[in-house]
Protein backbone atom coordinates (compact mmCIF):
# COMPACT_ATOMS: atom_id res chain seq x y z
CA UNK A 1 0.00 0.00 0.00
CA UNK A 2 1.48 3.34 -1.06
CA UNK A 3 1.62 6.60 0.91
CA UNK A 4 -1.46 8.02 -0.84
CA UNK A 5 -3.49 4.87 -0.18
CA UNK A 6 -2.33 4.76 3.45
CA UNK A 7 -3.39 8.37 4.03
CA UNK A 8 -6.71 7.73 2.32
CA UNK A 9 -7.39 4.67 4.48
CA UNK A 10 -6.40 6.58 7.62
CA UNK A 11 -8.94 9.26 6.77
CA UNK A 12 -11.61 6.59 6.24
CA UNK A 13 -10.84 4.98 9.59
CA UNK A 14 -11.15 8.34 11.35
CA UNK A 15 -14.53 8.91 9.73
CA UNK A 16 -15.70 5.41 10.69
CA UNK A 17 -14.77 6.07 14.31
CA UNK A 18 -16.58 9.41 14.30
CA UNK A 19 -19.62 7.85 12.63
CA UNK A 20 -19.85 5.23 15.38
CA UNK A 21 -19.87 8.08 17.89
CA UNK A 22 -22.71 9.72 15.97
CA UNK A 23 -20.67 12.76 14.96
CA UNK A 24 -21.10 12.25 11.23
CA UNK A 25 -22.51 9.92 8.58
CA UNK A 26 -20.39 6.80 7.98
CA UNK A 27 -19.51 7.52 4.37
CA UNK A 28 -18.66 4.73 1.98
CA UNK A 29 -18.08 1.20 3.39
CA UNK A 30 -14.82 -0.51 2.52
CA UNK A 31 -16.39 -3.97 2.28
CA UNK A 32 -19.43 -4.69 0.10
CA UNK A 33 -20.79 -8.23 0.38
CA UNK A 34 -23.40 -9.42 -2.09
CA UNK A 35 -25.13 -12.79 -1.82
CA UNK A 36 -25.77 -13.35 -5.51
CA UNK A 37 -28.06 -16.37 -4.98
CA UNK A 38 -29.45 -18.67 -2.31
CA UNK A 39 -29.28 -21.68 -4.64
CA UNK A 40 -26.95 -24.35 -3.30
CA UNK A 41 -26.25 -28.02 -4.02
CA UNK A 42 -24.56 -28.61 -0.65
CA UNK A 43 -26.40 -30.13 2.30
CA UNK A 44 -24.22 -28.67 5.03
CA UNK A 45 -24.89 -29.61 8.64
CA UNK A 46 -24.28 -25.99 9.72
CA UNK A 47 -26.61 -24.30 7.19
CA UNK A 48 -30.25 -24.75 6.23
CA UNK A 49 -30.48 -22.69 3.05
CA UNK A 50 -30.53 -25.86 0.95
CA UNK A 51 -33.39 -27.42 2.91
CA UNK A 52 -35.57 -24.33 2.92
CA UNK A 53 -35.35 -23.94 -0.82
CA UNK A 54 -35.77 -27.66 -1.42
CA UNK A 55 -39.09 -27.48 0.40
CA UNK A 56 -40.14 -24.09 -0.95
CA UNK A 57 -38.49 -23.53 -4.37
CA UNK A 58 -40.76 -20.54 -4.99
CA UNK A 59 -38.72 -18.64 -2.39
CA UNK A 60 -35.87 -18.50 -4.92
CA UNK A 61 -38.03 -16.31 -7.11
CA UNK A 62 -37.35 -12.62 -6.87
CA UNK A 63 -33.55 -12.72 -6.76
CA UNK A 64 -32.14 -9.55 -8.27
CA UNK A 65 -31.88 -9.61 -12.06
CA UNK A 66 -28.79 -8.48 -13.94
CA UNK A 67 -30.31 -5.05 -14.83
CA UNK A 68 -31.30 -4.58 -11.17
CA UNK A 69 -27.80 -5.52 -10.01
CA UNK A 70 -26.38 -2.97 -12.44
CA UNK A 71 -28.59 -0.26 -10.96
CA UNK A 72 -27.49 -1.23 -7.46
CA UNK A 73 -23.76 -1.25 -8.27
CA UNK A 74 -24.04 2.05 -10.10
CA UNK A 75 -25.65 3.59 -7.03
CA UNK A 76 -23.01 2.24 -4.63
CA UNK A 77 -19.93 3.45 -6.53
CA UNK A 78 -16.32 2.51 -5.88
CA UNK A 79 -15.40 0.30 -2.92
CA UNK A 80 -12.23 -1.50 -1.81
CA UNK A 81 -13.33 -5.10 -1.14
CA UNK A 82 -16.05 -6.92 -3.08
CA UNK A 83 -17.04 -10.07 -1.21
CA UNK A 84 -19.34 -12.49 -3.02
CA UNK A 85 -21.57 -14.79 -0.98
CA UNK A 86 -24.38 -17.32 -1.45
CA UNK A 87 -25.56 -20.12 -1.82
CA UNK A 88 -23.00 -21.11 -4.40
CA UNK A 89 -22.25 -18.09 -6.63
CA UNK A 90 -21.29 -20.24 -9.62
CA UNK A 91 -24.86 -21.57 -9.83
CA UNK A 92 -25.93 -18.26 -11.37
CA UNK A 93 -25.69 -18.55 -15.14
CA UNK A 94 -24.90 -14.85 -15.38
CA UNK A 95 -22.26 -14.85 -12.63
CA UNK A 96 -19.35 -13.61 -14.81
CA UNK A 97 -21.61 -10.79 -16.00
CA UNK A 98 -22.34 -9.85 -12.37
CA UNK A 99 -18.61 -9.60 -11.65
CA UNK A 100 -18.16 -7.60 -14.86
CA UNK A 101 -20.70 -5.07 -13.54
CA UNK A 102 -18.83 -4.99 -10.23
CA UNK A 103 -15.62 -4.23 -12.10
CA UNK A 104 -17.34 -1.44 -14.04
CA UNK A 105 -19.05 0.32 -11.13
CA UNK A 106 -17.52 -0.87 -7.83
CA UNK A 107 -13.94 -1.01 -9.16
CA UNK A 108 -12.75 -3.14 -6.20
CA UNK A 109 -9.11 -3.76 -5.38
CA UNK A 110 -9.94 -7.27 -4.15
CA UNK A 111 -12.68 -9.65 -5.30
CA UNK A 112 -13.34 -12.64 -3.06
CA UNK A 113 -15.45 -15.61 -4.22
CA UNK A 114 -16.19 -18.72 -2.13
CA UNK A 115 -17.43 -21.99 -3.61
CA UNK A 116 -18.57 -25.40 -2.42
CA UNK A 117 -16.47 -26.97 -5.24
CA UNK A 118 -19.36 -29.07 -6.54
CA UNK A 119 -19.69 -27.51 -10.01
CA UNK A 120 -16.03 -27.92 -10.95
CA UNK A 121 -16.20 -27.26 -14.70
CA UNK A 122 -18.57 -24.30 -14.31
CA UNK A 123 -16.39 -22.79 -11.57
CA UNK A 124 -13.22 -23.10 -13.67
CA UNK A 125 -14.87 -21.74 -16.82
CA UNK A 126 -16.43 -18.81 -14.97
CA UNK A 127 -13.20 -18.04 -13.13
CA UNK A 128 -11.30 -17.79 -16.41
CA UNK A 129 -14.01 -15.54 -17.88
CA UNK A 130 -13.82 -13.32 -14.80
CA UNK A 131 -10.03 -13.15 -15.01
CA UNK A 132 -10.26 -12.06 -18.64
CA UNK A 133 -12.82 -9.40 -17.67
CA UNK A 134 -10.51 -8.16 -14.93
CA UNK A 135 -7.51 -8.20 -17.23
CA UNK A 136 -9.33 -5.88 -19.62
CA UNK A 137 -10.92 -3.60 -17.01
CA UNK A 138 -9.12 -3.84 -13.65
CA UNK A 139 -5.65 -5.31 -14.32
CA UNK A 140 -4.38 -4.54 -10.80
CA UNK A 141 -7.30 -6.12 -8.96
CA UNK A 142 -6.74 -9.39 -7.11
CA UNK A 143 -9.21 -12.27 -7.46
CA UNK A 144 -9.32 -14.79 -4.65
CA UNK A 145 -11.24 -18.05 -5.11
CA UNK A 146 -11.83 -19.87 -1.83
CA UNK A 147 -13.22 -23.43 -1.95
CA UNK A 148 -14.74 -24.69 1.29
CA UNK A 149 -12.64 -27.32 3.09
CA UNK A 150 -14.32 -28.73 6.20
CA UNK A 151 -12.60 -32.08 6.60
CA UNK A 152 -10.36 -34.66 5.01
CA UNK A 153 -11.94 -37.22 2.70
CA UNK A 154 -15.15 -38.70 4.05
CA UNK A 155 -15.34 -36.17 6.90
CA UNK A 156 -15.59 -33.31 4.40
CA UNK A 157 -18.33 -35.14 2.52
CA UNK A 158 -20.22 -35.83 5.76
CA UNK A 159 -20.03 -32.22 7.01
CA UNK A 160 -20.95 -30.81 3.59
CA UNK A 161 -23.62 -33.46 3.06
CA UNK A 162 -22.63 -34.56 -0.46
CA UNK A 163 -20.73 -37.81 -1.23
CA UNK A 164 -17.78 -37.21 -3.53
CA UNK A 165 -17.45 -33.53 -2.61
CA UNK A 166 -13.86 -33.94 -1.40
CA UNK A 167 -12.74 -35.49 -4.68
CA UNK A 168 -14.31 -32.56 -6.56
CA UNK A 169 -12.55 -30.14 -4.20
CA UNK A 170 -9.19 -31.66 -5.13
CA UNK A 171 -10.04 -31.39 -8.85
CA UNK A 172 -11.03 -27.75 -8.47
CA UNK A 173 -7.86 -26.90 -6.56
CA UNK A 174 -5.74 -28.50 -9.28
CA UNK A 175 -7.67 -26.69 -12.01
CA UNK A 176 -7.26 -23.35 -10.27
CA UNK A 177 -3.54 -23.96 -9.90
CA UNK A 178 -3.35 -24.43 -13.66
CA UNK A 179 -5.15 -21.12 -14.16
CA UNK A 180 -2.66 -19.44 -11.81
CA UNK A 181 0.11 -20.24 -14.29
CA UNK A 182 -1.66 -18.01 -16.81
CA UNK A 183 -3.14 -15.35 -14.53
CA UNK A 184 -0.91 -13.73 -11.92
CA UNK A 185 -3.79 -11.96 -10.17
CA UNK A 186 -5.54 -15.20 -9.25
CA UNK A 187 -5.07 -16.14 -5.61
CA UNK A 188 -6.17 -19.56 -4.39
CA UNK A 189 -7.22 -20.13 -0.81
CA UNK A 190 -9.11 -22.64 1.30
CA UNK A 191 -11.63 -21.90 4.03
CA UNK A 192 -12.70 -24.07 6.94
CA UNK A 193 -15.85 -23.50 8.98
CA UNK A 194 -14.96 -24.79 12.44
CA UNK A 195 -18.04 -26.46 13.90
CA UNK A 196 -18.76 -29.03 16.56
CA UNK A 197 -18.67 -31.59 13.75
CA UNK A 198 -14.98 -31.11 12.86
CA UNK A 199 -13.34 -29.15 15.69
CA UNK A 200 -11.56 -32.21 17.10
CA UNK A 201 -9.97 -32.95 13.71
CA UNK A 202 -8.52 -29.51 13.00
CA UNK A 203 -4.88 -30.61 13.14
CA UNK A 204 -5.53 -33.27 10.48
CA UNK A 205 -7.40 -30.72 8.32
CA UNK A 206 -4.59 -28.16 8.62
CA UNK A 207 -1.95 -30.75 7.70
CA UNK A 208 -3.94 -31.71 4.58
CA UNK A 209 -4.37 -28.05 3.60
CA UNK A 210 -0.63 -27.59 3.94
CA UNK A 211 0.01 -30.49 1.56
CA UNK A 212 -2.36 -28.94 -0.98
CA UNK A 213 -0.01 -25.94 -1.02
CA UNK A 214 -2.48 -23.12 -1.70
CA UNK A 215 -1.77 -19.42 -1.26
CA UNK A 216 -3.81 -18.95 1.91
CA UNK A 217 -5.80 -21.00 4.36
CA UNK A 218 -8.32 -19.43 6.72
CA UNK A 219 -11.02 -20.43 9.14
CA UNK A 220 -14.02 -19.01 10.92
CA UNK A 221 -16.42 -20.44 13.46
CA UNK A 222 -19.80 -21.92 12.56
CA UNK A 223 -22.39 -19.33 13.56
CA UNK A 224 -26.14 -19.01 13.83
CA UNK A 225 -26.94 -16.58 11.02
CA UNK A 226 -30.23 -15.15 9.89
CA UNK A 227 -29.13 -15.68 6.28
CA UNK A 228 -28.56 -19.42 6.83
CA UNK A 229 -31.88 -20.13 8.57
CA UNK A 230 -30.03 -21.97 11.35
CA UNK A 231 -30.77 -19.74 14.35
CA UNK A 232 -31.98 -22.64 16.50
CA UNK A 233 -29.32 -25.18 15.52
CA UNK A 234 -26.51 -26.37 17.77
CA UNK A 235 -23.53 -26.06 15.44
CA UNK A 236 -20.82 -24.09 17.25
CA UNK A 237 -17.90 -25.90 18.92
CA UNK A 238 -17.43 -25.75 22.67
CA UNK A 239 -15.35 -22.68 23.63
CA UNK A 240 -12.49 -24.79 25.02
CA UNK A 241 -12.34 -26.88 21.84
CA UNK A 242 -12.43 -23.74 19.72
CA UNK A 243 -9.52 -22.22 21.64
CA UNK A 244 -7.47 -25.37 21.01
CA UNK A 245 -8.36 -25.29 17.32
CA UNK A 246 -7.40 -21.63 16.95
CA UNK A 247 -4.07 -22.30 18.63
CA UNK A 248 -3.37 -24.77 15.83
CA UNK A 249 -4.42 -22.25 13.18
CA UNK A 250 -2.23 -19.55 14.71
CA UNK A 251 0.76 -21.86 14.76
CA UNK A 252 0.19 -22.78 11.13
CA UNK A 253 -0.31 -19.21 9.86
CA UNK A 254 2.60 -17.85 11.85
CA UNK A 255 4.97 -20.55 10.59
CA UNK A 256 4.31 -19.36 7.02
CA UNK A 257 4.33 -15.62 7.69
CA UNK A 258 7.98 -14.85 7.03
CA UNK A 259 7.71 -16.39 3.56
CA UNK A 260 4.76 -14.19 2.56
CA UNK A 261 4.99 -10.81 0.86
CA UNK A 262 2.82 -7.79 0.24
CA UNK A 263 -0.95 -8.07 0.69
CA UNK A 264 -0.81 -11.78 1.57
CA UNK A 265 1.65 -11.14 4.41
CA UNK A 266 -0.42 -8.25 5.78
CA UNK A 267 -3.61 -10.30 5.57
CA UNK A 268 -2.04 -13.18 7.50
CA UNK A 269 -0.92 -10.75 10.22
CA UNK A 270 -4.55 -9.67 10.55
CA UNK A 271 -5.58 -13.31 10.82
CA UNK A 272 -3.24 -13.95 13.71
CA UNK A 273 -4.90 -11.14 15.63
CA UNK A 274 -8.36 -12.23 14.49
CA UNK A 275 -7.97 -15.78 15.82
CA UNK A 276 -7.26 -14.48 19.33
CA UNK A 277 -10.12 -12.00 19.06
CA UNK A 278 -12.56 -14.68 17.88
CA UNK A 279 -11.73 -16.91 20.85
CA UNK A 280 -12.20 -14.01 23.27
CA UNK A 281 -15.62 -13.16 21.79
CA UNK A 282 -16.78 -16.77 21.94
CA UNK A 283 -15.67 -17.16 25.55
CA UNK A 284 -16.76 -13.75 26.86
CA UNK A 285 -19.95 -13.44 24.77
CA UNK A 286 -19.50 -9.71 24.24
CA UNK A 287 -18.01 -7.23 21.79
CA UNK A 288 -14.38 -7.38 22.91
CA UNK A 289 -13.60 -4.41 20.68
CA UNK A 290 -16.17 -2.02 19.14
CA UNK A 291 -18.06 -3.42 16.17
CA UNK A 292 -18.44 -1.26 13.07
CA UNK A 293 -21.12 -3.36 11.39
CA UNK A 294 -23.25 -1.16 9.13
CA UNK A 295 -20.42 1.39 8.97
CA UNK A 296 -17.33 -0.25 7.46
CA UNK A 297 -19.23 -3.19 5.96
CA UNK A 298 -22.56 -3.79 4.27
CA UNK A 299 -24.27 -6.98 3.11
CA UNK A 300 -26.97 -7.21 0.42
CA UNK A 301 -28.96 -10.44 0.13
CA UNK A 302 -30.15 -11.95 -3.20
CA UNK A 303 -33.44 -10.05 -2.98
CA UNK A 304 -31.95 -6.61 -2.37
CA UNK A 305 -32.30 -6.43 1.42
CA UNK A 306 -29.51 -4.27 2.86
CA UNK A 307 -28.07 -5.58 6.13
CA UNK A 308 -25.34 -4.35 8.47
CA UNK A 309 -24.11 -7.96 8.49
CA UNK A 310 -25.26 -11.48 7.64
CA UNK A 311 -25.58 -12.41 11.31
CA UNK A 312 -28.30 -9.86 12.08
CA UNK A 313 -29.78 -10.08 8.58
CA UNK A 314 -33.40 -9.05 8.26
CA UNK A 315 -33.71 -8.60 12.02
CA UNK A 316 -31.86 -5.30 11.55
CA UNK A 317 -32.51 -4.66 7.87
CA UNK A 318 -31.75 -1.13 6.72
CA UNK A 319 -34.15 -1.34 3.79
CA UNK A 320 -34.65 -2.99 0.41
CA UNK A 321 -33.08 -1.85 -2.84
CA UNK A 322 -36.22 -2.53 -4.89
CA UNK A 323 -38.40 -0.54 -2.50
CA UNK A 324 -36.00 2.40 -2.70
CA UNK A 325 -35.53 2.54 -6.48
CA UNK A 326 -32.02 1.08 -6.07
CA UNK A 327 -30.80 4.22 -4.33
CA UNK A 328 -28.21 2.73 -2.01
CA UNK A 329 -27.34 5.99 -0.29
CA UNK A 330 -30.97 6.66 0.58
CA UNK A 331 -30.95 3.37 2.51
CA UNK A 332 -27.44 3.78 3.93
CA UNK A 333 -28.30 7.18 5.44
CA UNK A 334 -31.85 6.30 6.52
CA UNK A 335 -33.36 6.21 10.01
CA UNK A 336 -33.57 2.41 9.76
CA UNK A 337 -29.83 2.31 9.14
CA UNK A 338 -29.20 4.46 12.20
CA UNK A 339 -31.42 2.16 14.26
CA UNK A 340 -29.34 -0.85 13.19
CA UNK A 341 -26.10 0.96 14.02
CA UNK A 342 -27.44 1.97 17.44
CA UNK A 343 -28.35 -1.66 18.15
CA UNK A 344 -24.79 -2.75 17.35
CA UNK A 345 -23.19 0.15 19.24
CA UNK A 346 -25.22 -0.74 22.35
CA UNK A 347 -23.54 -4.16 22.36
CA UNK A 348 -26.81 -6.04 21.87
CA UNK A 349 -25.02 -8.47 19.57
CA UNK A 350 -21.61 -10.08 19.51
CA UNK A 351 -19.99 -12.42 17.02
CA UNK A 352 -16.60 -13.26 15.50
CA UNK A 353 -17.78 -12.83 11.87
CA UNK A 354 -14.49 -12.81 9.98
CA UNK A 355 -14.83 -10.05 7.38
CA UNK A 356 -16.42 -7.69 9.91
CA UNK A 357 -13.83 -8.54 12.55
CA UNK A 358 -11.00 -7.60 10.18
CA UNK A 359 -12.58 -4.16 9.73
CA UNK A 360 -13.06 -3.85 13.49
CA UNK A 361 -9.37 -4.64 14.00
CA UNK A 362 -8.48 -1.99 11.40
CA UNK A 363 -10.42 0.58 13.45
CA UNK A 364 -8.83 -0.49 16.76
CA UNK A 365 -5.44 1.20 17.46
CA UNK A 366 -4.61 -1.40 20.11
CA UNK A 367 -5.27 -4.32 17.76
CA UNK A 368 -3.45 -2.64 14.87
CA UNK A 369 -0.32 -2.43 17.02
CA UNK A 370 -0.52 -6.20 17.38
CA UNK A 371 -1.01 -6.63 13.62
CA UNK A 372 2.08 -4.55 12.90
CA UNK A 373 4.08 -6.42 15.53
CA UNK A 374 3.57 -9.65 13.58
CA UNK A 375 5.18 -8.04 10.54
CA UNK A 376 8.48 -7.47 12.35
CA UNK A 377 11.26 -9.95 11.44
CA UNK A 378 11.98 -11.04 15.01
CA UNK A 379 8.31 -11.92 15.47
CA UNK A 380 8.40 -14.28 12.48
CA UNK A 381 11.58 -15.89 13.76
CA UNK A 382 10.05 -16.42 17.18
CA UNK A 383 6.99 -18.05 15.67
CA UNK A 384 9.15 -20.36 13.52
CA UNK A 385 10.23 -22.10 16.70
CA UNK A 386 6.63 -22.96 17.56
CA UNK A 387 5.75 -24.66 14.28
Amino acid sequence: MGIKQTLNMSAKIMRFRLARLGVCKPGKPINFTFSVTNKCQSRCRSCNIWDLYRQYPEKLEGELSLPEIERMFRSVGEIYFFNVSGGCPFLRRDFPEIVELACKYLKPSVIHIPTNALAVEKALADTEKILEIMKANLPRTVLQIKPSFDGVGEMHDAVRGVPGNFAKLLRLVQGLKELQKKYGKLHLGLGTVVSRFNVKSIKEIIDCADRLDVGSYISEIAENRDEMFNLDDSIAPAPADYRTAMAEFKKYVASKLEFKKGLTRLTDAFRLVYYDLAVDIVEQKRQVIPCYGGITNVHVDPYGNVWPCCILGNAQSMGNMKDNEFRFWKIWNSDRAETARAFIKAGKCQCPLANQSYANILCSPRKMVRVLSYLLPFKALRWRGTS
